[in-house]
């Protein structure tokens, strides 16, 4: 009845603890032993013990008992403390210790013996019914019990991090170190958050350069498009990046996107000044004509220039789509006429000189009028780039709130799992067992280790997300210093 002693896996349990560590040290190194073994039960799945070709009768003491009462009989302890007791005992320790959740199935010959030779040439219903019938509870069982992979926190395992994972441990074991759970996960974070950035980063360019057609209107339409890549983008991020503790990620990525937008804004200025330099140039071709036949060489020649070039000045602002640039080129088209129109103003013999003063300070109070429009603009952008400032960063704030509440709520459930579905009943079971085995230390270890992970998961419980969004709030300040002024009202 005791194929346990058999079973190989179980002297793998057996050396698991000294063979691989959950938790790294303070100073690097790494913690384990079965004393702080709780930590391996955040990682363990539940044990699913399968008993092929079984021909035993499930009876105990003459009485009928089931696949799980079965198991649970191979796993008794014996009393006593000779090597050789501890030898059938350790592995016994480890299986009921690591895994509280426990599943035994059987089966039974999957058909008689004269058959057993061409056992993969067989079709289903050739087989032994009732070993169908074991084999469809065993993967309904697998099936609806199996859970997805998850790293600490929640953050699934998908197939690529699971090979990274693999190749960490395997590169570790190989160099004769003892791998760490806990510093693989780390390493394996480092790689990820980095591949989050860069994600990140092409989907921002992806979406703003499907949605962002240059020369923009305003510098407010490049920000609004900004602002929904950035939130896209940072989504992105958020989803694939997890154990940024230090935040040292989303705030390289916060960077990145803000250098793009200032890049962007760049190319935005220079596709608005190409395009209003060439509109300006094709509608005053006729007035750079009539300068160069010296038609405005006459007298009362300078009130029809400037009556040409208002002419221009006001064809040139009924076009559409100059950008954000078109008060900036005309301005410095008008300073690129202000010569010929003195020129022209001071061989004008229709005028007086008190007239020609007259004219001049008025066209002197017209470049004072532009300038101070052209300053006015370039302060308005500049406030909207600061408000950006600040709603870049409220919504990385949030977002951060939003995953790390999430993440929060997944090691809340990852305690809760283990300390009640998997530890508060498992664990009160095995300690009567013990009791009932005569193992009255064991069972006492047993209750300290319980009572360990109760305090665990209170210290969880007083977790405050909001420390770690004040290091966002923080780094945004260095980085953009005039957003401090409304930093407290990021939390609102």
């Amino acid at each position: 009845m005791d194929k346990l002693s058999n079973l190989g896996a179980s002297c793998y349990v057996t050396e698991l603890t000294e063979r691989i560590k959950a938790k790294a040290s303070p100073g690097g190194s790494v913690d384990g032993g079965l004393e702080d073994s709780i930590e391996y039960l955040r990682f363990f799945p539940s044990f699913v013990w399968t008993l092929r070709d079984f021909t035993l009768q499930l009876k105990l003491n003459g009485k009928p008992i089931t696949e799980n009462e079965y198991l649970e009989n191979a796993l008794k302890l014996k009393k006593g403390d000779t090597p050789d007791v501890q030898l059938f005992n350790l592995p016994r320790k480890c299986i009921r210790f690591f895994f509280p959740t426990r599943k035994c199935l059987i089966f039974d010959r999957p058909t008689s013996r004269k058959n057993l030779h061409r056992l993969e040439q067989m079709e289903e219903s050739e087989l032994e019914p009732d070993f169908v019938e074991q084999a469809n509870q065993f993967c309904n069982y697998i099936f609806w019990t199996s859970k997805e992979k998850t790293l600490p926190g929640g953050h699934v395992v998908t197939g690529h991090l699971l090979a990274k994972l693999a190749e960490s441990y395997v590169e570790t074991i190989c160099s004769g170190k003892v791998p760490c759970m806990e510093s693989s996960v780390l390493a394996l974070a480092e790689m990820e958050n980095t591949a989050a950035v860069e994600e990140a980063v092409s989907c921002y360019e992806k979406l703003i350069g499907q949605r962002l057609s240059l020369p923009t209107e305003s510098i407010q339409e490049l920000l609004g498009v900004h602002a929904e890549c950035e939130k896209e983008a940072l989504q992105v991020f958020m989803k694939r990046a997890f154990k940024d503790d230090e935040l040292r990620f989303q705030i390289k990525l916060m960077k990145t996107l803000d250098d793009r937008k200032e890049e962007y804004c760049r190319r935005n200025e220079q596709e608005s000044s190409k395009h209003c330099q060439a509109l300006l140039a094709s509608l005053s071709v006729e007035l750079e004509e009539k300068v160069h036949s010296w038609v405005y060489s006459q007298p009362n020649g300078h009130k029809q220039f400037v009556e040409d070039l208002k002419d221009v000045e006001e064809r040139y602002y009924r076009e559409p789509k100059k950008g954000v640039m078109a008060e900036e080129a005309l301005k410095q088209f008008l300073e690129g006429k202000d010569a010929i129109s003195r020129a022209i103003l001071q061989s004008d013999t229709a005028l007086s000189e008190k007239e020609k003063q007259m004219e001049e300070a008025r066209a002197q109070a017209d470049a004072t009028q532009r300038e101070q429009e052209v300053q006015q603009q370039k302060q308005a952008e500049l406030e909207q780039k600061k408000q950006d400032q600040q709603r870049s960063c409220q919504e990385n704030i949030q977002q951060l709130m939003l995953k790390m509440k999430h993440v929060h709520e997944q090691i809340l459930e990852e305690h809760k799992k283990m300390l009640e579905s998997r530890l508060a009943v498992s664990i009160s079971r095995e300690q009567e067992a013990l009791v009932n085995e005569g193992l009255q230390v064991e069972a006492g270890r047993m209750k300290e280790d319980v009572q360990d992970l109760r305090e665990k998961s209170a210290r969880v419980k007083e977790f405050s997300w909001t420390n770690t969004a004040m290091l966002l709030l923080i780094a945004c300040r260095n980085y953009w210093p005039q957003i401090i002024e409304k930093g407290v009202g990021l939390f609102m």
